[in-house]
This record gives structure tokens, C-alpha cells and sequence, in this order.
């Protein structure tokens, strides 16, 4: 299972990326994907949308499941990852690549308060 050290984590499996000009890129965990197994579908919440810490806000769907993507944190969402809609797959493949959905945080210190690399590895009982 891969697990990028340069990102932050939650406990329901989205992981979090900062991009240059500030926004936060958002996409599902090498473990959720892998959980999920192939995916069919993916529904990522529109332009603009405001988003509370915890709302679910998107959908991914695979053969075996569908399951609800959750708000790292509040923002507003200010891009989509549209290529998904056609090529869900490209999750599976890469998900660190793959990214849903890009918010503009509400608050700028609020990503520290998400899992690092070590504390997401240790959720699994692993180091």
C-alpha cells in the first residue's frame, strides 16, 4: 500500500495535497480505491460549492460498492477532476494522480490538523 509522505490524510481514507497557488487537491486513499476494487463511477460535487469539515460531498462507485467521499476541510471547491467522469479508472491506477475535486481552504492552518504520512501508516497498525 503506498502512502505518500508529502500529503495529509483522514481517517476515512481522502487524502489531501497542497497546490502552489494554495487551493488543496483531494482524492481517495491507494487503500480506499484498493477496497473498493474497480471503479465505475465517479460524482464529484460542483464548482463553487461550499463545503463544511465532514460534509460528504462526492461519490465513487465501483463493481463492488458505492461509497461517499468526505470534506477534509472547509472551503470552497473551486475545480473538478472532469477527466474521471469518463476515465474512473485512472483512480485505480494512480489515486495519488487522480485527484476529485480542489477546494479553497477556509483556513489556511486547518490541513495541520490532518493525519501525516506516519500517523495515517499507524492507523493500520503498521509503521
Amino acid at each position: 500500500m503506498k502512502i505518500p509522505e508529502d500529503l495529509r490524510y483522514t481517517a476515512s481514507h481522502e487524502w489531501v495535497r497542497r497546490e502552489a497557488d494554495g487551493t488543496l487537491s483531494i482524492g481517495i486513499t491507494d487503500h480506499a480505491q484498493d477496497s473498493l476494487g474497480e471503479l465505475v463511477f465517479v460524482e464529484m460535487p460542483e464548482t463553487g460549492r461550499k463545503l463544511a469539515s465532514g460534509d460528504a460531498c462526492a461519490v465513487v462507485e465501483s463493481v463492488k460498492a458505492a461509497s461517499d467521499v468526505y470534506a477534509p476541510l472547509a472551503g470552497e471547491v473551486v475545480a473538478r477532476n472532469d477527466a474521471l467522469a469518463e476515465e474512473p479508472s485512472q483512480v485505480n491506477k494512480d489515486p495519488y494522480a487522480a485527484w476529485l475535486f480542489r477546494i479553497k481552504p477556509d483556513s489556511g492552518g486547518a490541513l495541520d490538523n490532518l493525519m501525516d504520512a506516519g500517523a495515517y501508516r499507524r492507523s493500520f497498525g503498521t509503521t
